[in-house]
């Protein structure tokens, strides 16, 4: 174990409560950030060309649920130290006392493994290995070595939370697709910006709790440069699946104009340097990629209806 892991081990164990509440465990879980992991892995599996069986499909996105869960727990266990630091973080179970580092291991351990044989075994070995892959950068990757260590953290660690789309297509096809990899692509580059954001107001935390944000190593003139650079990939790369020809004229369409207002908040930030700015391109940055899935998500089903009404239209008619 390492040095960290062993001080979390020790945060408080004379004064933490030793079982916590089930509101607690839910809390390991993160479920906010859970809900758009399993929103993404979910439309990844939907707009997949081929078939899969509703109770297979459930099952898998269940799975992802699970692993992003056991990600978050995990990485709660070993961010305990830091976490009792950060006023944003300071409330959750194990900082604030109210459960032991072990237990949030053992849960986290739990779900990881449990939720990864269940993958292979009743869905397909490519989609239980993307979530294992999943699981293990955000821990061992992302947790444990980048975190603390270079204000790309958030850069190459972003790489966990972009799988799930994948994920979801490769429980339907069982492989890896270019169409998949740039939903990939579309979530990996929207992380720096959105995460960045968040740093540029929360920056003395950050350097409070040691953690290299980019606004605390290289300054908020050159994370605001970075995060315009971002956005001005993220804009037209989100157009991709139509140009690509798996989404629709619709989804160019708005994926576009989304881009653009994602661009122009990016452009507020970099101009005015305001903290205002920073929370308004961070709360839409959620919004952004909730939107784009879901514009997806409809532009897919829609497309499919379409085809099979004028297939049967044209079986109907002779045409």
């Amino acid at each position: 174990m390492s040095e960290n892991a062993a001080t979390n081990s020790e945060l408080t164990v004379s004064s933490t409560s030793f079982g916590g509440s089930a509101g607690d465990y839910l809390s390991l879980l993160k479920p906010r950030v859970m809900s758009l992991v399993v929103f993404t892995g979910a439309v990844g599996l939907l707009v997949a060309p081929g078939d899969i069986h509703p109770v297979i499909g459930l099952t898998a996105l269940l799975c992802v649920a699970l692993g992003a869960g056991a990600s978050g727990a995990l990485n709660m266990w070993y961010d305990a130290d830091i976490d009792r630091i950060m006023t944003r973080t300071a409330g959750r179970p194990i900082p604030a006392g109210r459960m032991a580092p072990g237990e949030a291991l053992g849960f986290g351990a739990t779900l990881a493994v449990g939720s990864v044989l269940v993958m292979g075994l009743a869905v397909n070995l490519t989609a239980a290995a993307l979530l294992a892959l999943t699981i293990g950068f955000y821990l061992f990757v992302y947790t444990m070595w980048l975190k603390r260590r270079t204000p790309q953290n958030i850069v190459i660690g972003g790489a966990s939370g972009a799988l799930p789309p994948v994920i979801g297509w490769a429980a339907v096809t069982g492989d890896v697709s270019l169409s998949a990899l740039v939903l990939f692509a579309i979530i990996f580059i929207w992380t720096p910006p959105h995460f960045w954001a968040l740093a540029l107001y929360k920056s003395g935390e950050y350097e409070k709790a040691g953690i290299p944000m980019l606004p605390v190593v290289r300054g908020k003139r050159v994370t605001r440069n970075q995060i315009l650079i971002y956005s001005i990939v993220l804009a037209p790369l989100a157009v991709l699946p139509t140009i690509l020809d798996f989404a629709g004229p619709i989804y160019g369409w708005v994926a576009g104009f989304l881009g653009a207002v994602f661009l122009a908040y990016a452009l507020w930030i970099w101009w005015s340097a305001s903290e205002r700015a920073a929370k308004g391109l961070f709360a839409y940055s959620i919004a952004y990629l909730f939107l784009i899935f879901s514009v997806l998500l409809v532009d897919s089903l829609w497309g499919a209806a379409t085809l099979d009404f004028m297939a049967k239209m044209s079986a109907d008619w002779g045409w």
